[in-house]
């Protein structure tokens, strides 16, 4: 990490880290003052969303119903595949929590950086103290991907956009299939609610 002075933040993000067992110590020890900000979106449409990714760089694997089921006749979910995994927010959360306090966090839901990205980088700039720079004028929103850009500042170059990796169209899956992941996730969905006191409409 480079050195911070005083009045400066220093922002890092990696999505592995709120899924890996060891990194809450690690940045403990590092510096238990550290804000924590962690971007969730629906488990089941994130599964896809994972899958599709790899889909694009290995034509070759399997459906995703065969990666997602231990047992298709039981509906029995496979939790090793790290797709599903990721999704079980409740579980990674009470892992940070053993270091960290509630207060340390911010949690930005994916779907309202999507539908209101203004509105969720005022809620990330109060959290981390700062004036509210960033809002409405500086997105618009982008019919071809889908998802708002972020504006330049004024005499800046092209707006900046999602890459070619995201935004990319799932694949169809088989209206069973999601639902089995929706009443799979329900429960944890349920307590991650209870524990960040948010409620963030995944049904």
């Amino acid at each position: 990490m480079p050195r911070t002075l005083e009045g400066q933040i220093t922002m890092e993000k990696t999505p592995s880290y709120f899924v890996t067992k060891e990194a809450p110590r690690r940045i403990y020890n590092m510096s238990r003052d550290t804000k924590l900000i962690v971007v969730v979106r629906n488990p089941v449409t994130r599964a896809i969303s994972d899958y599709t990714q790899t889909l694009s760089k290995n034509p070759a694997i399997p459906s995703f119903q065969a990666l997602a089921f231990k047992n298709v006749s039981t509906g029995l979910i496979d939790t090793s595949w790290s797709a599903v995994r990721i999704g079980i927010y409740a579980k990674h959360l009470d892992n940070w929590l053993q270091y960290f306090p509630l207060s340390k966090f911010l949690f930005v839901s994916g779907e309202r950086l999507v539908s209101d990205p203004a509105g969720e980088m005022g809620r990330v700039q109060d959290f981390l103290g700062l004036k509210r720079v960033v809002t409405d004028k500086h997105f618009y929103f982008n019919e071809t991907k889908g998802f708002p850009c972020l504006k330049k500042p004024e005499g800046g170059s092209k707006p900046r956009c999602l890459g070619k990796s995201k935004g990319r169209p799932h694949p169809k899956i088989d209206m069973q299939v999601v639902q089995r992941l929706r009443e799979f996730y329900r429960p944890f969905n349920m307590k991650f609610y209870q524990m960040t006191g948010q409620d963030f409409g995944w049904d």
